[in-house]
């Protein structure tokens, strides 16, 4: 296997645990915090969406779909304490530019090739653009660690 199909075999692997965490959940689930000190998985999920196309827009100007208008100001951290769903985005609503967002992660990581995996980001946490890519798989899983306790919680099936 080589590194650009190592790395879509991790972001193909924390989408499927990510969206199985978040499948069942609703709205009103999704405006939970896992504990006090923590941002709600509604925030998270659009913490995540945003840094992704932070991040990629980094390492591929314009390669990115648009986020929606007003988007990533629901998602800044002047919003992380707020706990009013009106000022966030639906579940579908997030899992749409989700999903758009993670097509042009995965056709930035497809137009890839093996050298320029190694190009430098002058990121710290992820100075290749390899690592970059491959931190969108690991940023997900990151935080989906915090939705298992909601789903505990809540006495929701274990699903992975």
């Amino acid at each position: 296997m080589d590194a650009i199909a190592a790395i879509k075999g991790s972001l193909e692997s924390a989408d499927m645990i990510g969206m199985a965490y978040l499948g069942d959940l609703n709205d009103a689930e999704l405006m939970e915090r896992p504990h006090s000190e923590c941002n709600h998985i509604n925030w998270q999920v659009g913490h995540l969406v945003c840094s992704e196309h932070q991040m990629m827009s980094g390492i591929s100007a314009d390669a990115m779909p648009a986020l929606p208008a007003g988007f990533a100001a629901k998602y800044g951290k002047e919003t992380a304490g707020s706990d009013d769903p009106s000022q966030f985005a639906t579940k579908d609503e997030l899992l749409e530019v989700y999903r758009a967002q993670r097509a042009g992660t995965l056709a930035i990581l497809a137009a890839s090739t093996p050298d320029e995996l190694d190009e430098p980001t002058g990121v710290s946490y992820a100075p290749t653009r390899g690592a970059m890519l491959r931190m969108q798989a690991d940023h997900w899983l990151m935080h989906c660690g915090q939705w298992v306790i909601v789903r505990r919680n809540r006495g929701k099936p274990v699903v992975i």
